[in-house]
């Protein structure tokens, strides 16, 4: 894999990552994190680059539904789980 391409899958990997840490519910926020980190490790030996760049425009496709959904996430929130870190009331 050339370096600029390495960079690239690096920064959409953070970018993903990320982008799935914004969901409100927890669920989904496990379930996008999960995927996504499974989803780079099965194709982590991939070496053929016009394999890799068609895995980059999927993972942008993938990338901008998970954009669209957190939007949608965060017009309709819910009350966090009991599982979930909550803060700690200040005394």
């Amino acid at each position: 894999m050339a370096a600029s391409s390495r960079a690239q899958v690096l920064d959409l990997y953070r970018v993903m990552l990320r982008e799935s840490g914004k969901f409100t519910s927890y669920n989904y926020r496990t379930y996008a994190i999960r995927r996504i980190r499974e989803a780079f490790r099965e194709n982590k030996n991939v070496k053929d680059s016009a394999q890799i760049q068609v895995l980059v425009n999927k993972a942008k496709r993938n990338l901008e539904i998970i954009q669209r959904q957190t939007h949608i996430s965060e017009l309709y929130s819910t009350d966090k789980l009991i599982i979930e870190k909550q803060k700690k009331p200040r005394t």
